[in-house]
């Protein structure tokens, strides 16, 4: 593992609202990320990041579902801070059912901590105190009507929490790419204030985002390689689509050794994004600021004797 640097609240790189994803390869790229013995760690440590941001939620939730799938890496973090809680796990596409499975019933019974695990279909409406998605959204084809699904998820009172990456990360290989004319490096990845405009577009309350930048630095080109590998794949659609040779492999090998730092490093940046939202109260009857009485019931009103006091 790379080591890491944290830059405090760096500015986002700015970024059109609209962005496209294959949908084939982002496909790929989550039955590959499901098929994975572990999360990366990059998943699992934004998963603890905003773990501690928690302690900003005055009301703890009671029942949680964790939208991330096993590559978010937030099985062990929810169940250590939130102890509490019946927790839940939505299995995505690909991802098969382990020993742990439980139905329902199972799941509500009183003093259960194991994590449930469920499919989409069987998530029902206004059924979660707390809707959490570490590191997906970004593989999202259409994040609208991912962020309109996690609200649907959400209790009365209920919230959301997620992560995902920004248009600031890997700023230095797409910067190599383009240098070389390469193409695309990886899709466009949505501004935080764009995903801020959605959140309210998709019913949700008081949307709160922010940013941080991880670097992380490696000492081989390989290693940078297979650890960007747990991480996805390239879904953009204006990426090349044609074969990479061995020869390509050992010219990208050779152009990410160039750019080591002094201490022989190689640096990458990933912009982590979080928003957090609460579900939008029910509105309650309306109620008109002007009063309209008829002429007929207006007369009535004036013909009734007045109450007063008593000589």
């Amino acid at each position: 593992m790379g080591s890491i640097y944290c830059a405090a609240m760096t500015a986002s790189v700015p970024h059109a609202t609209t962005r496209t994803l294959d949908p084939a390869a982002a496909r790929r790229t989550r039955l590959r990320l499901a098929a994975q013995t572990e999360a990366p760690w990059l998943h699992a440590e934004s998963a603890r990041r905003m773990a501690e941001r928690l302690v900003l939620i005055r009301q703890l939730p009671l029942r949680v579902l964790d939208w991330s799938g096993r590559a978010g890496g937030s099985a062990e973090v929810l169940t250590q801070a939130l102890p509490q809680a019946q927790h839940s796990r939505l299995l995505l596409p690909g991802e098969p059912a382990t020993a742990q499975h439980q139905g329902w019933w199972q799941r509500l019974l009183p003093g259960r901590r194991s994590v449930a695990e469920v499919a989409a279909a069987a998530v029902p409406a206004a059924s979660f105190d707390m809707v959490w998605s570490a590191m997906g959204l970004h593989w999202e084809v259409d994040p609208p009507a991912a962020l309109r699904q996690w609200r649907q998820a959400l209790s009365p009172e209920g919230f959301l929490m997620f992560s995902t990456l920004g248009p600031g990360t890997l700023g230095q290989l797409r910067a190599l790419y383009r240098d070389v004319g390469w193409g695309s490096a990886m899709a466009p990845m949505v501004d935080m204030h764009d995903l801020g405009d959605m959140m309210v577009e998709a019913g949700l309350a008081d949307p709160v985002m922010d940013q941080e930048t991880l670097r992380l630095t490696w000492a081989t080109p390989e290693a940078l390689l297979v650890e960007l590998r747990t991480l996805g794949g390239n879904a953009d659609p204006a990426r090349s689509l044609g074969l990479r040779t061995p020869r390509w492999h050992r010219r990208l090998l050779a152009a990410l050794a160039e750019r080591a730092g002094p201490d022989g490093r190689i640096a990458l940046d990933f912009e982590l994004v979080y928003g957090h939202a609460f579900q939008k109260p029910e509105p309650g009857p309306r109620v008109s600021p002007n009063t309209v009485i008829g002429l007929d019931e207006m007369k009535l009103i004036l013909r009734k004797p007045r109450q007063g006091k008593a000589d």
